[in-house]
């Protein structure tokens, strides 16, 4: 594993250290524009962390000033993440914001994700893709996936007791407590890492909310395959069923098994 740090900053600012995190797999081609749209001044250092990339990711990376992790095998988008938030934690951030870094996420909004959670008004922001059906599909969300994520998105909000326009963004920024009290590392690796965060962070008792992010949908854009969509949202139904299970007292599960005291019933 190897660091480039060129882009860090040596003091966190008075209203606290802001990192970016880039879980990142193949690129090269959309990582300039991604960072480009990131506000200057808005986020104090960004990482990327590279899953075994085949393209010039890494090399793309380090000419735009950013540190750069190398995995030395793929683990996956959620052990990807796990890597981020660990180095995120290790330094010093207070913020942290997770951009995909195939800009598909419009990275302007970075600035007004951290305030909210700055503000106490939330610990958890998530980019809401969905302002409207048609902008969705209009801007070339294909049809199954916005089913798929109405759907799943209702029964999410239902059973966790949330009002989320979009559970299943890939841009998300956290309050660093979130980090340190959920035992992320206990997740999957897998691409349910993500539901299984929300669960977690419901569980543990923060406030989620989020924020409407424009988003792109191009052949460069990250996308899963049908296939993967499916299993992906078995899963997720399956993370609900351990989150009831658990606050229910008739299911242990390792994701809801931190520090009791956080637990919220």
């Amino acid at each position: 594993m190897s660091t480039n740090s060129s882009h860090q900053s040596e003091l966190a600012s008075p209203k606290g250290r802001v990192v970016a995190v880039m879980p990142a797999y193949n690129a090269a081609s959309t990582l300039e524009r991604t960072v480009a749209d990131i506000p200057t001044g808005s986020v104090d250092e960004i990482v990327l962390v590279d899953d075994c990339s085949s393209d010039n990711t890494v090399e793309v990376a380090k000419r735009l000033g950013l540190t750069v992790i190398q995995h030395e095998r793929n683990t996956g988008y959620g052990g990807n993440q796990k890597t981020c938030y660990r180095y995120a934690l290790e330094a010093g951030a207070d913020y942290v914001v997770m951009i995909h870094p195939d800009y598909q996420y419009d990275s302007r909004v970075v600035t007004i994700a951290v305030e909210l959670i700055r503000l106490g008004i939330s610990d958890v922001i998530l980019g809401s893709r969905i302002r409207t059906r048609a902008e969705a599909l209009e801007g070339g969300m294909p049809l199954y996936k916005y089913i798929a994520n109405r759907i799943l998105t209702i029964i999410e909000n239902m059973a966790l007791g949330q009002n989320l326009g979009d559970f299943h963004s890939g841009f998300r920024a956290y309050r660093r407590e979130v980090l340190e009290k959920i035992p992320f590392e206990k997740n999957s690796d897998d691409f349910v890492f993500d539901s299984q965060f929300l669960a977690q962070t419901v569980r543990f008792g923060f406030k989620l909310g989020d924020i409407p992010v424009p988003v792109r949908y191009f052949e460069e854009a990250s996308s899963i395959n049908f296939k993967r969509s499916a299993r992906y949202g078995l899963l997720t139904l399956g993370v609900l069923v351990q989150y009831w299970g658990n606050r229910l007292g008739i299911l242990k599960s390792e994701i809801f098994s931190g520090n009791n005291q956080y637990l919220v019933d």
